[in-house]
């Protein structure tokens, strides 16, 4: 019974767009159909079907654009004037699709962990030597910083690294070595 009513109630609010957005009017017989034609005739109907499917008008008249370029590069392959409305509806939808697989795509995405830089005051705090330190550190690898990190400003023994980095203790202590190595060796270079 709610299926019913809901299917009930898009079928009235659709129903009533599209009355609102009039009749189409074809035109005259004897003129050809032409590109400007079309575009007069089914633009907006075409702007409100994007934007039913991707919520945003500025969106769906770009995907409507689109669509009438396809048609434009496309218009001497047409079979004919109803071809060309099924042409720009079938573009329409494609191209809401598209945007609406990009919006997905772009809100999963996680950026990378970016590394927090120190600030000026706390940087102008700590003696030249101290600097060269926290320049060599944010050098090495993440990992390697990491150990480092929790090891000698967390104060973690090898065991809690292990745990909190999830990684196993011997991997604690080879990438300590390796980082302390790297660490020296990037302290050493005049650059």
């Amino acid at each position: 019974m709610l299926e019913g009513n809901a299917e009930r109630s898009v079928e009235v609010t659709l129903g009533r767009l599209r009355t609102m957005d009039g009749p189409v009017t074809p035109p005259p017989p004897a003129a050809p159909l032409t590109l400007e034609d079309l575009y007069r005739q089914h633009r907006m109907r075409l702007v409100r079907l994007a934007i039913l499917l991707v919520d945003e008008p500025a969106t769906a008249e770009d995907v409507v654009q689109e669509a009438f370029t396809g048609l434009h590069r496309n218009w001497g392959k047409l079979r004919d004037a109803a071809a060309a409305v099924g042409y720009l509806r079938t573009a329409v939808v494609n191209g809401s699709r598209s945007v609406l697989r990009r919006r997905k795509t772009a809100r999963e995405y996680v950026a990378p962990h970016a590394v927090n830089a120190r600030s000026a005051e706390s940087l102008a705090m700590l003696s030249s030597e101290h600097q060269a330190v926290v320049s060599a550190l944010s050098k090495l690898p993440p990992r390697q910083r990491e150990v480092l990190v929790l090891r000698y400003y967390g104060g973690l023994s090898e065991a809690e690294i292990s745990e909190a980095a999830g990684i196993s203790k011997g991997t604690v202590k080879s990438t300590a070595s390796r980082a302390l190595e790297a660490l020296q060796k990037a302290m050493q270079s005049p650059n």
